[in-house]
């Protein structure tokens, strides 16, 4: 027979009662800081497990791009770690591309002329706080010395391939309005310096607080964009079929990131701020419509880029307004983020005689950074990893490729065994933009998608 274990008691003594009581010891309670290391430990060892499954792919997909394909041929192979580690890969990609040699003078162009812009502007400022000058006068020289500056790397652009501006002046001049009026908007809406320097100034972007040495770095980097923008239109770079496709893939990505923007925080706007007749139904409709997914419209909006020459040559530009369309559907995190911006902040400017739009620009902006980067970040990474759609307006024209439909086209119409290291390497190149964004942006990232599902 099995024994029995008879519980621990303690015997109280009731004297009013006149009797003998026995109470069970209570039960010994676990403690808290144990159960919660305990628990720590077991979601750490989770996502350890899934990280480390989520990367095997990825760094078999690097060791791989290493594996030269003229000593190491073929495509499976039963081992991980290459032989012989080489670049072929990636030479074959910037084959017959002057890529390097490009981006090289550009690289000291841009050096070049950040360090006279910020000289230049530096001994204009103190000049003119000794002239104790107007902000107006202080804008306007140095404007005119960044102008100066811009018009002298648009003329180095041209002069270090031989070739004059004066070919291609007016694309070379919507450049650079075009840099210029980007230069503008990002400076005011986030920069926060003092009144006498230029706060509309492109590329004076660092602030008095920070050394010499980093405000030649900071307005190198953007100069490095324009230098590589006037030679794109004054000398284009010799592109390989790789380039070529990327260069389709950042185009495409960067215009759907800008306009998509501003579409989608526009309406996000009008949805929180706003009240007008339709204002629901419209957001009710919205939601509707989102429920369908979106390939129900391809072969209608194959036909309709087709009438207007927007498909194979036209692929990318007819792939920019796809993505474009209708993004203002895409409101929902946007919106929920204004709406926990109090509505106390626009009021006050619309007494002080702020419109809307000045409400908008000025207020509601930098106090949403985080949504905008948010927002930013998803719009880039939707065209730069699309691969049905991209196919589809191509359809076979691989001029208009981008990189996703071009890789697969490499390892499916083209020998797979051969191709597939090089396929490989094409892989981790196209990882590197998403990946260095997400580094650099994680916390706005984080920010914007916990502010904006609060309220919707």
């Amino acid at each position: 027979m099995a024994e029995k274990k008879i519980p621990e008691v303690d015997i109280i003594v009731d004297e009013k009662a006149g009797a003998i009581k026995e109470v069970e010891q209570p039960k010994k309670l676990r403690s808290k800081k144990g159960h919660e290391r305990r628990v720590n430990g077991t979601i750490y060892t989770v996502l350890t497990v899934m990280s480390i499954v989520w990367l095997v792919p990825f760094v078999f997909l690097v060791l791989q791009s290493f594996r030269s394909y003229k000593l190491e041929k073929g495509g499976m192979v039963d081992y991980l770690i290459p032989k012989t580690f080489s670049l072929d890969n990636y030479a074959f990609l910037f084959e017959g591309s002057n890529f390097f040699s490009w981006c090289g003078k550009a690289m000291l162009l841009a050096a070049a002329v950040a360090l006279a812009a910020t000289l230049l502007t530096h001994f204009l400022g103190r000049s003119l706080d000794r002239a104790d000058a107007s902000r107006g006068k202080t804008t306007l020289t140095l404007g005119a010395a960044m102008a100066v500056c811009y018009a002298a790397l648009a003329i180095a652009a041209g002069a270090v391939h031989g070739q004059a501006l004066g070919q291609r002046l007016v694309p070379a001049l919507l450049g650079l309005v075009l840099f210029t009026a980007a230069g503008v908007i990002f400076a005011r809406i986030y920069l926060k310096q003092d009144d006498k320097l230029l706060r509309s100034l492109p590329g004076y972007v660092a602030e008095d607080k920070h050394e010499g040495a980093k405000k030649v770095a900071t307005l190198a980097a953007e100069l490095w964009a324009l230098a590589l923008l006037c030679q794109c239109i004054v000398a284009p770079m010799q592109a390989s079929q790789y380039i070529r496709w990327y260069g389709n893939t950042l185009t495409i990505a960067l215009f759907t990131a800008v306009i998509q923007t501003v579409i989608v925080l526009s309406v996000s706007y009008a949805l929180s701020r706003l009240r007008f007749k339709g204002r629901k139904l419209i957001m009710n409709t919205v939601l509707v419509l989102g429920l369908f997914p979106g390939f129900l419209t391809m072969i209608t909006l194959y036909f309709l880029l087709k009438q207007m020459g927007l498909t194979q040559a036209g692929a990318v530009p007819g792939l920019i307004l796809i993505y474009c369309a209708s993004s203002g559907m895409g409101y929902y995190i946007s919106k929920g983020f204004f709406d926990t911006i109090p509505k106390s902040l626009d009021e006050s400017a619309r007494i002080d005689g702020a419109t809307r739009f000045q409400v908008f620009l000025k207020i509601i902006m930098p106090l949403a950074k985080p949504i905008v980067i948010y927002t930013v970040l998803m719009a880039f990474m939707a065209p730069w990893g699309d691969y049905v759609f991209a196919s589809y307006v191509a359809f076979g024209h691989q001029e208009g490729y981008n990189v996703a439909v071009g890789l697969y086209n490499w390892v499916n119409t083209n020998d797979f065994q051969n191709y597939f290291t090089r396929f490989c390497a094409g892989g981790v190149l196209v990882a590197v933009p998403i990946t260095a964004l997400f580094m650099a942006l994680q916390k706005y990232y984080v920010e914007g998608v916990t502010g904006g599902a609060v309220k919707g």
